[in-house]
């Protein structure tokens, strides 16, 4: 009862927030502040958002800086955006995103996402490689719905595409350190500008991330002991234009973290509910298991451009590499001694021997003014993945000792072809249309091996082969009601290539998941450019729906395919100047989401859980049925609001305050539905209060994250007992910041 309170308050709330900005627009200010025009990408060429005719939502640099306050990592998107959730098992790495309902929970290491992230233009493919720092960004865009015509494969739900800030020949950078609750450090700053004049510029961006642990192990009696990192990235970039046509930009960047991996808490959760149990710290855990976790990267990229008359042909190759190790004790106790019942102890680590990711595009596009707007291209990527699931003692009377090592190297190759033509009919309407043709093979070698033998275990070498072509496309119209307010329709297909789970000998296999959506939306600046209210509606279906059936007793992920998922509901966007220094944004999204496959069962859990689904006995498993059911890490409603004010102290100073609310209605964490393994409905607030100094070019401000101190579930582990990891405590800290 409780739960359905809360996303009633939520609904109510969307509603009447949206309702009341509307409202109160006759009574605006007469003051000459407008919304400033925003510049995406998302057609791979700049335009207004407001005249793309694709789902789309910015998040600014100033946005940003607020949202990962304190040292949030990239999960801090997660209901920042309408439609859009981001969580992960790992921590500070290995980001699992979900738009429109639509994602993939699984936590292997070469496990696809139907969410693609594009830095800097160029696809990180691997989740691990999805949790590269935010910072020095000028913008981030979310892409909602199918991108796969000028994206390619493992696009069906979204994109996420981050910009760096580019080197220019004009001297700036900033600086900004930051101090936080358990003692967290961060330290950040760029500077470029011309090392020649007009020919060539530069651009350093480093950040660095530290902060203690703040939870105590009781079984060892050690204090602060786990949820602390140590987290440097960095990045240095050349501009190079030795004529007016030629245009190439050289990117460089590395990150190195280490720390504790994430912490799982055996019986947190009170059976029969997704409450805590009384008595729940965050600040305590009770373990036996060794916790530690680093990730280190390196890539590069080149974006060329050469113009031709009328023609502009870009190139970007680009290379990626990292390895990583992350151990945990799964099992989120100690055996025989708690808390509450962990009938066995066992730990299990991931390690990422080396991912190589080697991408290549050439795109030829027209660069004039006229009615015709047009590209093609080629796109070729390869990526090595040598990695390992690493299983720990748990027979042993050592519970420390390794037992198997699982080795697994997977080879992906995929090539594409694509183009997409937009041609203005009318001054009000123009038609786009897109196409796009893909290759995808992947191989997959597994070798479990005995530790200390060297040797693959007599029968346990396991091979694996997909490989699939398929056509995307998209085609949409957009109209120009006035110059202020235009209407977009679209429609689009996409895919996830197929997929490879080597978590046991017997390997599994789903092949492509296909994707057909269609929308519709109005994008409109009104009041004088005082107001910009997107809104879009949309459904989708997916056919041969790639699921991971994760844990059950036997703590085993088997890829599956559902016949088929739909999602629909809608998103809306909205700006608001009410009166002068007050900028509001409201965001809202509804999805519903629904598995429809009538056959389809999966492994259920154990430790006394409570599945509200049917269920069956196969052997000695329990089984779920999963049909009707949603999508797991699929809130039905999510809601955001933001809201700064700035107060003038003489001619260039300000005294302001920002506050940022996000509201996420529960989701489940599994594919089938219990009573224990989902989230709670919840708010989570922030707030930034500070001075700027001579038109901001210092700014002193103090911050606090997680402002209500909310506690609850993020995930769960459902193998053992009722075992889940939680949302970060409140944050706090100061921050100082200079720019030139």
């Amino acid at each position: 009862m409780t739960n359905h309170r809360r996303t009633r308050t939520g609904k109510l709330l969307s509603c009447a927030a949206a309702a009341a900005m509307l409202m109160a627009a006759p009574a605006l200010a007469a003051d000459t502040a407008i919304l400033e025009e925003v510049i995406v990408t998302a057609q791979k060429r700049s335009q207004n958002m407001q005249e793309v005719p694709v789902s789309v939502a910015a998040v600014t640099a100033d946005q940003l800086a607020n949202f990962a306050a304190g040292g949030a990592d990239i999960r801090f998107l997660a209901a920042r955006v309408p439609s859009l959730n981001a969580e992960s098992s790992f921590g500070r790495t290995f980001p699992r995103f979900y738009i429109r309902g639509l994602g993939n929970t699984d936590f292997d290491l070469n496990a696809s996402q139907p969410v693609s992230l594009v830095f800097d233009e160029v696809v990180l493919e691997n989740p691990i490689m999805k949790g590269f720092p935010v910072f020095d960004v000028e913008q981030i865009e979310v892409l909602r719905g199918p991108q796969g015509t000028l994206f390619g494969r493992n696009t069906p739900a979204g994109i996420i595409s981050v910009s760096s800030v580019k080197p220019t020949f004009e001297t700036n950078g900033y600086g900004k350190v930051s101090y936080g609750r358990w003692n967290a450090i961060e330290a950040e700053g760029a500077v470029g500008g011309a090392l020649i004049d007009n020919v060539l510029a530069a651009r350093i961006s480093l950040s660095h991330q530290r902060r203690d642990g703040y939870v105590d192990n009781d079984y060892t009696g050690e204090k602060d002991a786990m949820e602390g990192y140590e987290d440097t990235a960095g990045r240095v970039q050349f501009l190079y234009t030795p004529t007016e046509r030629f245009t190439a930009n050289l990117n460089g960047h590395f990150r190195s973290m280490n720390g504790t991996a994430r912490v799982f808490r055996a019986n947190i959760i009170k059976k029969g509910s997704n409450d805590l149990v009384p008595g729940f710290s965050p600040y305590h855990a009770y373990t036996d298991g060794q916790n530690t976790q680093d990730v280190n990267s390196r890539g590069a990229n080149l974006n060329a451009q050469y113009e031709f008359e009328g023609v502009t042909l870009t190139s970007i190759t680009a290379y990626e590499y990292v390895d990583a190790f992350s151990r945990g004790d799964v099992d989120g106790g100690v055996a025989g001694k708690g808390p509450g019942f962990v009938p066995f102890s066992v730990e299990s680590a991931s390690k990422i021997n080396g991912i190589d990711q080697f991408t290549q595009e050439l795109r030829l596009a027209s660069s004039n003014d006229g009615p015709l707007k047009w590209q093609t291209g080629l796109y070729y990527f390869d990526e090595k993945a040598d990695f390992a699931n690493l299983s720990y003692g748990a027979a042993s009377s050592d519970v420390l000792k390794r037992t198997t090592v699982a080795n697994s190297v997977q080879d992906n190759d995929t090539w594409a072809v694509f183009g997409q033509m937009s041609y203005a009919l009318t001054e009000e309407l123009t038609l786009t249309g897109g196409l796009r043709y893909t290759e995808d093979d992947k191989t997959l070698v597994r070798r479990e091996v005995a530790y200390g033998s060297g040797n693959p275990v007599a029968g346990s070498v396991s091979r694996a082969k997909t490989s699939d072509e398929r056509v995307s496309w998209d085609l949409a119209a957009d109209y120009a009601f006035t110059d202020d307010v235009r209407g977009f329709v679209r429609v689009a297909s996409g895919f996830r290539a197929p997929t490879i789970q080597p978590r046991s000998v017997n390997i599994t296999t789903a092949n492509s998941e296909k994707v057909m959506s269609y929308e519709a939306g109005v994008k409109s600046d009104l009041l004088g450019k005082r107001a910009r209210v997107n809104l879009t509606g949309f459904y989708y279906e997916v056919k041969d729906q790639q699921f991971t059936a994760v844990g059950g007793v036997s703590n085993n992920n088997t890829l599956l395919n559902a016949d088929k998922g739909i999602g629909k509901g809608f998103e809306a966007d909205i700006e608001l100047l009410p009166v002068e220094n007050l900028m509001l944004t409201v965001g809202t999204s509804y999805n519903h989401t629904e598995i429809k496959d009538a056959t389809l069962y999966v492994p259920a859990c154990s430790g006394g859980c409570t599945v509200l689904d049917p269920i069956r006995t196969v052997g000695t498993s329990r089984q779920a049925s999963i049909n009707g059911n949603p999508f797991p890490q699929a809130p039905r409603w999510i809601f955001n609001t933001t809201a700064r004010y700035g107060i003038p102290v003489g001619e260039n100073d300000e005294v302001y305050a920002f506050t940022d609310w996000s509201y996420k209605s529960t989701a489940n964490f599994f594919l089938y539905e219990s009573a224990e393994f989902h989230s709670q409905a919840r708010w989570i607030g922030g707030l930034r209060a500070g001075y700027a100094y001579d038109g901001g070019r210092f700014d002193l401000s103090a911050f606090v994250r997680n402002i209500t101190d909310e506690r609850g579930l993020e995930g769960g582990i459902d193998f053992n007992n009722l075992t889940g990891f939680i949302i970060e405590p409140r944050t706090y800290g100061v921050t100082a910041r200079m720019k030139f």
